[in-house]
């Protein structure tokens, strides 16, 4: 009798997928690098004890899923297939970098510096691949040791090195003119910006470079899930892309979707895919990445949205969750900066510690990864409003400016994740504000910074979880000092408004070192009822009873 081929088993429906993957990491390319001090204390050259330590860490630290990202453009680990960022290096060669510096606009009296260190950074690399250590293979192998699941976290358009071709950042694809995005600035009357001068997937050759990565990944290193991050960047098309256009790049994830499928039927367990995006679905779809329509068309499992290293503390999921339907699975991503506005410290003052030490110009930046209140305020909100999980980016930044009293606090990942254990547990809310970064455009709008003329008022929104009764609730109005101090009121969810104050320059809760506001901020520090916290949706009117206008500069609340 003829035996009819078996029918391939269904695989589960995106949610039972994801069941077990609600505590999320992802570390980039550099992760184990950064900070060698940290993870290899005895010295150097580096070894894969530096791997097993971090991912050590993340399973003492409760992460279930750590998500590896290998790739900027071109692989950071030792590939056999694909342009590597060590492809011509020799261990001290200064010159190898200077394309680089060009490309990032490195001052003339910071090169030599710069030049060093990127020598000593790239030699931990070099360390490794001349002992026979592949990076991203003893990843795995650490997190399944530990009992972590390996995802990887592709970027999909790297804009790292782009404004010079031959900076060692590049791949070979990109290098090629015909291949490149022409960087068209949003308004017709400026120049192009050279740092959106990306990879273009309109042509062939792109697609099929990154499918290259992908396949990589799946087939050459057993990742068990996968991301699409394609919030760095989101440079897709030229801008104003057509329905034919969309369904180009619709169709290419398409194929991406079956051939993950396929790897996932063969071993008998299913692959997760899923996006990283920005929230803002309708500059996507300009770009030619139909968010929706992907979405609709079951070609991911889950989405995760966020700000570009701000996190963002206001997106609404309810929205997201009509958009895109039932069947995707939505994720709260928090990221490192809670805003802008920044921090100060008198310990740091009084060692005459130089902030420009830090690879970042951003004085006094408050790193939310050295603030369990931060932490567990970022994503308490988004669990409100039903996320599945919460995934971490650039956590691990923290650490990298090595600033006295600085660092990132691994043990308050626990139970990120958890809504009950959240509740009635230290809690510092906050409001983006404006980056000046090039992000800015695809960002959710900022609600602050506000003038308010006398007399006036603006409300504020953003999402919290509900604590228990008797819980302290401080809110904290951040504005730039003037002659006359400010006379505020606030109205928290429509009720009457409250104009009791005290004023402050102390945090809610201490970021590592930095304990107060600068010198140009005070604080209107205002005390309610924990009670009246809504799970989900919460706002906050302030009225200006002052004769002359308030800028506020950020709104800040705490809890506990």
């Amino acid at each position: 009798m003829l035996q009819l081929p078996l029918a391939a088993p269904a695989l589960p429906r995106p949610v039972e997928r994801l069941a077990r993957h609600r505590n999320l990491f992802t570390g980039d390319s550099c992760v184990y690098f950064y900070n060698p001090e940290l993870w290899q204390p005895e010295g150097l050259p580096y070894t894969a004890k530096a791997i097993h330590r971090y991912v050590d860490q993340l399973a003492d630290s409760g992460i279930d899923t750590f998500l590896s990202n290998p790739n900027a453009q071109v692989a950071w680990y030792p590939s056999r297939t694909l342009d590597t960022v060590l492809d011509g290096y020799r261990r001290g060669d200064r010159d190898f970098f200077r394309a680089h510096a060009r490309a990032t606009h490195v001052p003339a009296n910071q090169l030599e510096a710069f030049l060093t260190q990127m020598v000593n950074f790239h030699n931990l690399y070099l360390d490794l691949a001349e002992a026979g250590v592949d990076w991203l293979r003893e990843t795995v192998e650490a997190c399944r040791r530990r009992r972590i699941t390996p995802w990887v976290s592709v970027r999909m358009n790297d804009t790292h090195g782009v404004e010079d071709p031959a900076s060692h950042f590049n791949c070979k694809v990109f290098r090629d003119p015909a291949n490149r995005l022409s960087g068209q600035a949003t308004d017709p009357r400026e120049a192009p910006n050279a740092h959106w001068v990306a990879l273009n997937y309109a042509r062939r050759a792109v697609r099929d470079f990154m499918f290259a990565h992908i396949r990589e990944y799946i087939d050459g290193y057993g990742f068990e899930g996968m991301e699409l991050d394609w919030l760095r960047d989101p440079h897709i098309l030229e801008p104003g892309a057509t329905e034919a256009d969309c369904r180009m790049v619709t169709d290419w994830l398409r194929q991406v979707r079956e051939y993950t499928e396929a790897v996932g039927r063969r071993r008998g367990r299913p692959i997760p895919l899923g996006l990283r995006i920005p929230a803002n679905l309708g500059y996507l779809r300009s770009r030619g990445l139909d968010v929706r329509a992907i979405a609709r068309a079951g070609l991911v499992d889950f989405v995760n949205v966020s700000n570009f290293w701000q996190t963002s503390w206001d997106i609404d999921y309810a929205r997201l969750r009509a958009e895109l339907g039932p069947e995707v699975v939505l994720y709260g991503v928090v990221e490192n900066a809670p805003n802008w506005v920044p921090g100060h410290s008198a310990a740091l003052t009084a060692q005459g510690f130089e902030r420009s030490r830090a690879p970042y110009p951003d004085l006094g930046l408050r790193y939310m990864a050295a603030s369990a209140p931060m932490l567990h305020a970022n994503a308490a909100g988004k669990l409100a409003m039903g996320v599945h999980g919460i995934e971490q980016f650039n956590f691990f930044c923290t650490d990298q400016p090595r600033i006295p009293g600085l660092r990132a606090d691994y043990a308050a990942l626990r139970h990120i994740h958890d809504a009950a254990w959240l509740r009635g547990q230290p809690k510092h809310y906050c409001l983006s504000s404006p980056s000046g970064r090039l992000s800015t455009l695809w960002e959710t709008p900022e609600q602050i910074p506000a003038v308010l003329d006398p007399k006036q008022r603006r409300e504020f929104r953003l999402t919290m979880a509900a604590e228990p009764a008797g819980t302290r609730f401080r809110v904290q109005l951040v504005v730039e000092k003037t002659a006359v101090p400010a006379r505020l009121g606030v109205s928290w969810n429509g009720a009457w408004p409250v104009f009791t104050s005290r004023e402050t320059t102390e945090m809610l809760f201490p970021v590592g070192p930095f304990t107060h506001f600068t010198s140009a901020h005070t604080a209107w520090e205002f005390t309610l009822p924990a009670d009246r916290i809504e799970n989900g949706w919460n706002t906050v009117t302030v009225t200006n009873n002052t004769k002359t206008p308030v800028k506020i500069v950020s709104v800040e609340f705490g809890v506990g």
